[in-house]
């Protein structure tokens, strides 16, 4: 028989996730590909994967999915890798960026600017900063902000902390312009042949303006959020019931690993290995506990009322080794 197909998001983020997949017993068993998170939800649209690591968002916008049990990519309170950075606070501007390998992250960022800042700027889509040259920097060249997400993301919180920061605005870093520059240091080293500086007038800049996504949808909710979840086709699941397990064994395997992890990542990504750490085990949340899907829902809320996705869905769950199959409608979640 064939191997079920697995579409994987290849951020540092999802390793844990997989990791009894590419190192542990689960080795060989599926077909794993690795892209960007839009890109996963694309192949389990259509058709090309059997099981995907989605952005939250697109549940609600491909029919005939289940989730699988107990797992996410959340947060709780803040996580470093969804940054907006702007070079004014965020209440004054009026273009704002956003990285195209996105989509709920994107929705987060329309949510909050409508609610929580009250500012209604033109958005536009990007390519994501990249280590071939392209900066966080050359894209506020066209935009008074930029959504960055992934380990580009990190780089800079990596980074900005490094170099300082200081309280700003509705809870925004103030940093120096130039920690844009000092976040692709070790990527520089390590593999971008042509990497370009800041431009002179982003490091004349006094400071940057930096929001993490994830503390911003606390303050608007005081909710966590669920980023993206493992789900597949429900004729799928039902065929293969031992999905669950796979991926949960998977997950636990994964996060007994975090420090080899770790200390593979900081090589490759020329990134302090108790930086990543922090990162693993404190910003990042692998469940999807209860009050990780009151967040789940509270932000489907959002986006159905911001006319980001159409009717929305009841949730389906399947069942676990230690749990039943569940199937929510939007009375588990009150409304924010």
């Amino acid at each position: 028989m064939s191997k079920l197909r697995v579409s994987i998001v290849q951020y540092l983020n999802t390793a844990p996730l997989v990791r009894g997949f590419t190192h542990g017993a689960l080795q060989g068993k599926y077909d794993l590909s690795f892209t960007v998170p839009s890109q996963c939800a694309e192949a389990l649209r259509a058709g090309a994967a059997d099981v995907a690591i989605i952005p939250a968002i697109e549940y609600q916008r491909i029919p005939g999915l289940t989730i699988l049990p107990g797992l996410a990519i959340a947060s709780k309170e803040r996580v470093r890798s969804l940054l907006l950075i702007a070079k004014v606070p965020i209440r004054q501007a009026r273009r704002i960026a956003l990285d195209r390998s996105s989509r709920s992250t994107q929705a987060l960022t329309k949510i909050l600017c409508a609610r929580r800042w009250q500012i209604a700027p033109e958005f536009f889509e990007a390519d994501p900063p990249d280590t071939d040259g392209k900066s966080a920097a050359a894209i506020l060249d066209h935009a008074d902000a930029a959504l960055v997400i992934g380990d580009s993301a990190l780089r800079i919180a990596i980074a900005a902390e490094a170099r300082g920061v200081k309280p700003g605005p509705d809870g925004a870093w103030l940093t120096p312009a130039a920690a844009l520059a000092d976040s692709f240091v070790g990527a520089q080293q390590c593999c971008a042949p042509a990497w370009r500086d800041v431009t002179v007038e982003q490091q004349n800049s006094p400071q940057l303006h930096i929001y993490d996504v994830v503390k911003e949808w606390w303050h608007l909710t005081e909710k966590p959020a669920v980023l993206a979840v493992w789900a597949a086709r429900t004729e799928v699941v039902t065929a293969n019931p031992e999905l669950a397990e796979d991926f949960l064994a998977s997950r636990d395997f994964g996060v007994r690993q975090i420090p080899e992890i770790c200390a593979e990542a900081a090589h490759q990504m020329q990134l302090p290995e108790n930086e990543l750490r922090l990162y693993l085990e404190k910003n990042i949340d692998y469940s999807l506990d209860d009050q990780n899907l009151q967040g789940l829902l509270s932000f489907f809320h959002h986006s159905h009322a911001l006319n980001l996705i159409g009717p929305l869905n009841p949730i389906a769950i399947a069942a676990g080794p230690n749990s039943h199959a569940r199937y929510l409608d939007f009375t588990f979640a009150r409304s924010s």
